[in-house]
């Protein structure tokens, strides 16, 4: 089914049930991200030694996806959400490097973003926690229409001292630098409880982007042992962080969510109060992925899927699992058919409503989906369409069924060439679509053909490269 059907399905299904759902107030909405957590780090994803009561109450209470996808690092994801379109369409396929290198790159408001409609439609809007979309002024949170920051622009920061891998003081409320004491995840639960406290009289939108779990490793309690500013410590490592490290790093992010929903239920707000989770790519090197492959910065599964969850008590019915395929320009999509938003048509979504999808007054629908990732110069690309994922790492071509091999570690390119065929073709042609807007807004990249994730393409104004991702 085509991108331009389904949507149809969904506004005509969303149409013939539009009585109902119109009884539902416009709901208050949460949006919780966590960095660099594993598809299986999660309670109610299987983990065998992470304690997430939290989240798993949210999944108990709402509804559970098991194939939802974001992008492969961090920048990317984070501008396809505010977007509600794919990342390719901005040059922004890596991180952004740290402040100075980045200079004004980032992702430049439009007034289309989904925090600029939301609070066009009445919501007060906030972001607590990691931005890493631009440093600048006119690149930060407010510009894009978030009422109040209070967070860090970079890829990351010691959870102590809140500076950034190169060393430099990242924290700020609104546009101006912060020197709160505290580890960073509970300064984020804190503020997100009091912003809660402060507009539970009228609609909200809260964005709660915690860097927990992203290096560095430092634990929570234990400021004197944390490492030396943001190093990034490898298995290899003499002195290295341990899986029992990041365990409570995520933990502690966890009690930081029961919070949030306590604060929710103190205020009569917890029934109409539309709770999304998610994480922004797949896990690093302490993170627990299974039963996918591969890790973040790749596009095979261990990269892309990751834990997804939905709650809206007054809509959507508690205790599912969802087959039904997504992606972060979903979030967007729902968030903004929540709030009653009409969507500018300029603003072009490639997400769709799962709204009717996740209350039952729809039949789950075929997605075909899209990934492009440049991991150390070498160029990977993958399409997903129903089952078959396609996926071209280098000069090799794979092809999986996803319902029979979650690992992908069964390659059926050479039994069915003819999946191969029809899928490449819409590689391609997406690749031509995503690159061609770009070079039209942004103007043309220089260098060889393929698209500015290339190898050897050297980087341009919004394109992002370095580390701290």
């Amino acid at each position: 089914m085509t991108r331009a059907c389904v949507a149809i399905l969904t506004v005509a299904l969303s149409a013939a049930v539009l009585p109902a759902a119109a009884q539902t107030p416009r709901p208050n909405i949460v949006l919780i991200v966590t960095d660099d957590v594993g598809y299986g780090d999660i309670g109610s994803y299987g983990a065998p030694d992470i304690k997430t009561p939290n989240l798993d109450r949210l999944a108990g209470e709402g509804v559970r996806f098991t194939d939802f996808y974001a992008a492969p690092t961090c920048s990317p994801t984070r501008a396809s959400l505010i977007s509600g379109r794919y990342y390719h369409r901005f040059r922004i396929e890596r991180p952004l490097p740290a402040s100075g290198p980045a200079g004004d790159q980032g992702l430049r408001p439009t007034g289309r973003s989904l925090p600029a409609l939301l609070k066009s439609a009445g919501y007060a809007t906030a972001l607590l926690g990691k931005w890493h979309l631009g440093y600048t002024p006119a690149l930060s949170p407010n510009a894009h229409g978030f009422d109040y920051f209070y967070g860090f622009k970079s890829g990351l920061i010691d959870y102590y001292q809140h500076t950034d891998g190169a060393g430099q003081h990242d924290f700020f409320e609104n546009d101006s630098p912060a020197h709160p004491a505290g580890y960073s995840t509970d300064l984020f639960t804190d503020r997100a409880v009091r912003f809660i406290d402060e507009n539970a009289s009228r609609p909200f939108f809260l964005e709660v982007a915690y860097n927990a779990a992203h290096w560095p490793f430092q634990v929570p309690d234990r400021p004197s042992v944390a490492p030396n500013n943001a190093r990034f410590v490898q298995p290899h490592d003499e002195s290295t962080s341990t899986r029992a490290d990041y365990v409570a790093i995520l933990e502690r992010a966890d009690q930081g969510v029961g919070k949030i929903l306590a604060a929710l239920t103190a205020r009569g707000l917890d029934r109409n109060t539309l709770v999304v989770f998610m994480n922004d790519n797949g896990g690093e090197w302490l993170s627990r992925n299974a039963p996918l492959f591969h890790r973040k910065d790749s596009v095979w599964e261990g990269g892309v899927r990751v834990p997804a969850i939905m709650r809206w008590p007054a809509r959507i019915p508690a205790g599912r699992t969802t087959p039904q395929v997504g992606i972060v320009m979903d979030v967007t999509a729902t968030l903004l058919a929540a709030g009653g938003v009409t969507v500018p048509a300029e603003a072009r979504p490639d997400g769709i409503d799962l709204l009717p999808i996740l209350e039952g007054r729809a039949q789950p629908v075929e997605r075909t989906l899209f990934f492009r990732n440049a991991a150390g110069g070498r160029q990977q690309r993958a399409v997903r369409r129903g089952n078959w994922k396609l996926l071209v790492d280098g000069p090799n071509t794979f092809l999986f069924d996803l319902t029979k091999d979650i690992g992908e570690r069964n390659d059926l390119a050479s039994a069915r060439g003819d999946v191969a065929r029809t899928l490449r073709p819409l590689l391609a042609a997406w690749e031509k679509d995503v690159d061609d807007e770009a070079a039209a807004t942004l103007g043309p990249l220089p260098g060889r053909p393929g698209g500015p994730g290339a190898p050897g393409r050297p980087a341009g104004p919004g394109r992002q490269g370095g580390s701290g991702n």
